[in-house]
């Protein structure tokens, strides 16, 4: 009898290590306090639930299912709290693969813990440059990394002028300003500094005058102050760089002072189903770089979107692409025949796959490749409660920009 009930307790104790064997984990780690982490959560969670009912992922002949964790990084509070969610992640939940991240700062110092591991780290969130440059400088320690979304900085700058150079050019059309003002307004942080020295060079090349620089707080929760001042400049277009609830306080405060500028560039909150109610109602004409539409950025953007909305009740923001990263990790393990990161690695450099957001192919930065119709993004505008994608015009489904107190041409969306 004692020696069953030995044998029963030796079995009930390896029956979790044996399903472990059994699946494949992979932590999510995000800001999960936050919309961000929140949709590298939701992302993943559909990417999971999707891969394992269609019987999971074949490593080598043999089918291994998705199992998540969820490590709140608190990465726009602390960024020790964030280093120390990885450590967490990799030590104690024993993850196979990370995924995620957001604020640039964090990611840097949880790459370095996840290089010091060896772990494969597929970044949903961050911009800065220098993740990507580090694979370059130092490749075999690096070369774990991989950024799915979004562009680099310099990347999301190209974007952003592309962009630009089309408002600028409406608003010499319908205002008759040769010459168009731009105020930049971008948070003090990491991420922005490559896109302001670039705006700070570029724009006058592209025959636009920059009235000065202003740089509040990712949390600032007023920027009269800053706003009164681009007034006075009496700048045509605010060019934004905010990933932060500030983002919130400008669209709400731009409309109270009902200031005559367009806002165009990164907002992240405007890229939310919320901003508008957020705003007060007063974030009108609001225009941002975003990831997802119902438009055919991709042949899969139109079903995810409406997938994800149709489970979580809301639109996915660009850090759901943790959807894209647990779905190309899934096709280079298949490939590869193995979850070896040494052996993903050149799988990955060579992949050329079609995501939600993107057809990803990687640069040897490992940073996504930039251009339309593989990976660009898109840009949105708020019109009167209505988020609208008006960018890139080729796209099925782009709609008509529109300049606050100009006459509008009438136009016709892209076919």
């Amino acid at each position: 009898m004692l020696r069953f009930i030995a044998l029963a307790a030796a079995a009930a104790l390896a029956a979790p290590a044996a399903w472990a064997q059994d699946s494949i984990k992979i932590a999510i780690l995000g800001p999960m306090a936050f919309a961000q982490g929140e949709n590298h959560w939701a992302g993943a969670e559909l990417a999971r639930d999707e891969i394992n009912k269609a019987g999971g992922i074949s490593v080598a002949g043999k089918k291994k299912q998705i199992e998540l964790v969820r490590v709140d990084t608190n990465e726009i509070q602390s960024v020790t709290d964030a280093t120390n969610a990885m450590e967490r992640a990799i030590t104690r939940d024993k993850a196979d693969f990370v995924i995620g991240g957001f604020r640039s700062e964090a990611v840097l110092a949880m790459q370095e813990v996840a290089m010091d591991n060896k772990k494969l780290f597929l970044g949903v969130g961050a911009a800065d440059a220098k993740l990507g440059a580090n694979v370059e400088k130092d490749y075999n320690r690096y070369k774990y990394w991989f950024r799915v979304l979004p562009l680099n900085s310099p990347d999301l700058g190209k974007t952003i002028f592309t962009v630009l150079g089309s408002i600028a050019g409406q608003i010499r059309t319908s205002l008759d300003k040769e010459t168009p003002k731009v105020a930049i307004l971008a948070e003090k942080v990491l991420w922005t500094q490559a896109i302001v020295a670039a705006a700070q060079a570029n724009l006058p090349k592209m025959k636009m005058e920059v009235v000065g620089l202003w740089q509040p707080s990712p949390t600032a929760t007023d920027v009269t102050a800053e706003l009164a001042a681009i007034e006075r400049a009496g700048a045509d277009i605010v060019f934004t760089a905010l990933s932060g609830p500030v983002g919130i306080v400008v669209g709400r405060q731009m409309g109270e002072r009902n200031l005559k500028a367009i806002a165009f560039g990164i907002n992240v909150e405007a890229q939310k189903d919320g901003f508008w109610q957020a705003t007060a109602a007063k974030g009108n004409f609001v225009a941002t770089l975003d990831t997802y539409s119902e438009v055919e950025l991709t042949p899969k953007t139109v079903a995810f979107v409406k997938a994800f909305k149709a489970r979580f009740h809301k639109a996915p923001t660009y850090t759901a692409a943790t959807y894209d990263a647990i779905t190309l990790l899934k096709e280079s393990i298949e490939k590869a025949g193995s979850a070896d990161p040494d052996k993903l690695v050149p799988v990955l450099e060579q992949t050329s796959s079609v995501g939600t957001a993107a057809h990803l192919e990687f640069t040897k930065t490992h940073d996504p490749v930039w251009g339309i119709g593989k990976s660009s993004g898109i840009a949105v505008q708020w019109q009167d409660g209505e988020k609208v994608p008006f960018w890139p015009p080729q796209v099925k489904g782009m709609k008509a920009f529109k300049l606050p107190g100009a006459r509008q041409a009438k136009a016709e969306p892209a076919k």
